[in-house]
């Protein structure tokens, strides 16, 4: 029998407590802290791919450093004894620093709002599908009165109405029924009964819409009889520390089916707990909710419902099941709302989920009779284009490098990340919250290489070229170096970071955003040689989600995340599947809509077509400048009128 070992964890927090955790030898590091209940961030999946999931040895022995270890951390952090805990096998007792502690406070997140006013869910009719009647039911007062509760409750109702009870509500039928002596409010779904309560609630009507993405989650509470949206929640998704991006959750799942539970545990949790925030925060009973919608890519549609994603991961990538789906919300776990109505939009294929056909419903794509597009830029990013009659769909998995994973410096767009950069004589940075930088965000990262590329620093093949460095100004040229045989640039210096580090772009990260950059691209021009139309073609393009919302759209086109279109066609949108959610939810006609958008796109799949190759190759260039300014840049600072939500 193996000796145990015992570990101990300790964090860079100031007021947590080292935490002791048993193990056996062979284990990895990463599994013994998630079993002590510490949660240590894997953002490739635990495949050894990323650096999220380092640690410090402070004492004891460990084995010696992987090639991933050496890779992915470089031999000056090895020779001081970080590693990689998703990689590092326990070979006896030890004291770990979880390291560095991650502070991603005050993260930005969009709310599901957005959009344009012509999209606004205030033109729409108010038709939920929800309906409540208010009854008064006459009690037997006779044995001899050959009746029951629920006939007695069925007489009063609409012959429209189902002739039955669901059981769940019969359950709660003779108290009820008895608590107001007959006066009941019966709460219908699309004609079937789905909850009664003592006494008149028809005034109480509320549903939640919520889009689950890879990276956040958001959600809002909306009257139903009004339209009126009372709160707006949201956080980081809890999954994220399992795999940054769809597949390395897939992955994930794929080593041991028991943790589709774990994920799926993760996401109920976090929805319970944003029901239950709204509900607080507006003073109403969760019971008065009585339909939800969720939209969400692929993979966490299949998470949430509890189906095994493994096989959307596999060619043909094909997913379980793509047809609208209609639950209570007990069988979803969903304990806060449990006779609620939770509707899941349609999917389209594999890789191409129930926000884009949410994103497609808001956006009104559909209607147009010219050529527009929709890139939503998200881990997961999506691509539809075309017009009235014809409209196209493709998935351009960017992965989590925009949203700061894999990134040497990076983080998620939270306080003390660098979201814009500017270079002239030197680097200007701004960071959100206006304090000290701890990291850079998507748009810093995008902004940074886009200042780079016109100061010179960077080559059209994604090169930092060091040999520049005498043509610059004297401030720049301090910045470019070389460290650990890697060129770097230097953002910003370890004496004004607020983490005693320089902070700097070096030559992986330029890689990593090279190949995020042209699968979003790549998306864009594949579909524009399907449908054999030129950038000037396209009337607008909207760009959507939570990232494509903070980014400058002269830095988009400058290094290529999109084609050289004119810059005042670019849109901003805002949370198009969030808004699109929305309006499944107050509008039936709205989720009809959406179940034939799902049937009518029709999906590209990039790595199958011919050209695939020869495109993606071009996307991933940078172009050598940028053609000259076709309208003006509205820049992330420029629409702050877009309702932002930030979550402390």
């Amino acid at each position: 029998m193996s000796a145990q070992i015992t570990l101990e964890f300790v964090s860079g927090d100031v007021d947590a407590k080292p935490r002791q955790v048993t193990a056996e030898p062979g284990e990895l590091l990463i599994e013994v802290a998630r079993r002590g209940g510490l949660e240590i961030e894997a953002t490739c999946g635990e495949r050894g791919r990323c650096r999220s999931c380092r640690v410090k040895l402070l004492a004891g022995d460990l084995p010696p450093p992987s090639i991933m270890d050496t890779v992915q951390l470089g031999h000056e952090e090895v020779q001081e004894r970080f590693r990689l805990g998703c990689q590092t096998q326990v070979t006896g007792d030890a004291k770990i620093l979880i390291a560095p502690p991650k502070s991603e406070i005050g993260h930005k997140l969009m709310s599901l709002g957005g959009g344009r006013p012509e999209t606004d869910q205030a033109s729409m009719a108010l038709d939920s599908g929800v309906t409540k009647y208010l009854i008064e039911v006459e009690l037997p007062t006779d044995e001899n009165h050959q009746t029951s509760d629920e006939e007695e409750v069925l007489r009063q109702l609409p012959d429209h109405v189902s002739a039955t009870i669901p059981a769940e509500v019969l359950r709660q039928l003779p108290a009820v029924l008895r608590e107001q002596f007959g006066k009941v409010t019966v709460t219908t779904f699309l004609d079937e009964i789905i909850d009664l309560a003592a006494g008149d609630t028809t005034g109480h009507k509320y549903g939640m819409a919520f889009d689950i993405g890879t990276t956040s989650v958001v959600g809002a509470l909306i009257d139903l009889n009004t339209g009126v949206e009372l709160v707006a929640v949201g956080g980081v998704n809890p999954q994220s520390p399992y795999g940054g991006d769809l597949m390395s959750r897939i992955a994930y799942v794929q080593e041991d089916p028991k943790r589709l539970q774990t994920l799926r545990a993760k996401i109920v949790g976090a929805l319970n707990g944003f029901i239950k925030e709204a509900c607080e925060k507006a003073d109403i009973n969760p019971r008065h909710i009585h339909k939800l919608v969720v939209v969400g890519n692929t993979c966490m549609h299949h998470i949430f419902v509890g189906i095994d994603p493994t096989y959307v991961g596999l060619a043909p990538y094909a997913p379980s099941v793509r047809r609208p789906i209609v639950l209570p919300g007990q069988d979803l776990l969903l304990k806060t709302v449990p006779f609620a109505r939770v509707c899941l939009l349609p999917i389209i294929a594999g890789f191409v989920g129930a926000d884009t056909v949410a994103a497609a419903l808001a956006t009104r794509i559909y209607e147009s009779d010219d050529y527009r597009a929709l890139v939503d830029i998200g881990t997961n990013g999506e691509v539809v284009m075309g017009k009235r009659g014809r409209l196209m769909a493709c998935s351009a998995p960017a992965g989590p490098a925009l949203e700061g994973a894999q990134i040497r410096h990076g983080m998620r767009g939270a306080l003390g990340a660098i979201e814009k950069v500017s270079i002239d004589d030197d680097v200007q940075c701004q960071v959100i919250g206006n304090t000290a930088p701890m990291g850079i965000c998507g748009s810093g990262l995008v902004d940074g290489v886009a200042a780079m590329l016109d100061a010179g620093v960077l080559e059209e093949s994604g090169l930092i070229n060091v040999e520049t460095r005498p043509k610059l100004a004297e401030k720049l040229a301090q910045r470019l170096r070389e460290k650990d045989n890697r060129a770097e640039f230097v953002l910003s210096w370890g004496e004004e970071s607020g983490k005693s580090e320089d902070i700097s772009i070096n030559q992986s990260d330029i890689r990593q955003l090279q190949l995020a950059k042209g699968a979003i691209c790549s998306g864009v021009m594949m579909l524009q040689k399907v449908l054999d139309i030129e950038n000037l073609q396209l009337k607008e393009v909207y760009l959507c989600g939570g990232f494509g919302n903070y980014i400058s759209t002269r830095s988009a086109v400058r290094i290529k995340l999109l084609p050289d279109f004119p810059l005042d066609r670019v849109i901003y949108f805002g949370n198009a599947a969030g808004l699109g959610a929305k309006m499944a939810l107050l509008s039936e006609v709205e989720r009809e809509r959406a179940a034939t958008l799902a049937r009518e796109i029709e999906h590209v799949s990039l790595a199958t077509h011919p050209d695939f190759q020869e495109i993606f190759v071009e996307a991933l260039k940078f172009p050598p400048t940028l053609a000259e300014d076709k309208g003006a840049d509205v820049g992330a600072e420029n629409h702050q009128d877009d309702e932002v939500m930030t979550v402390y």
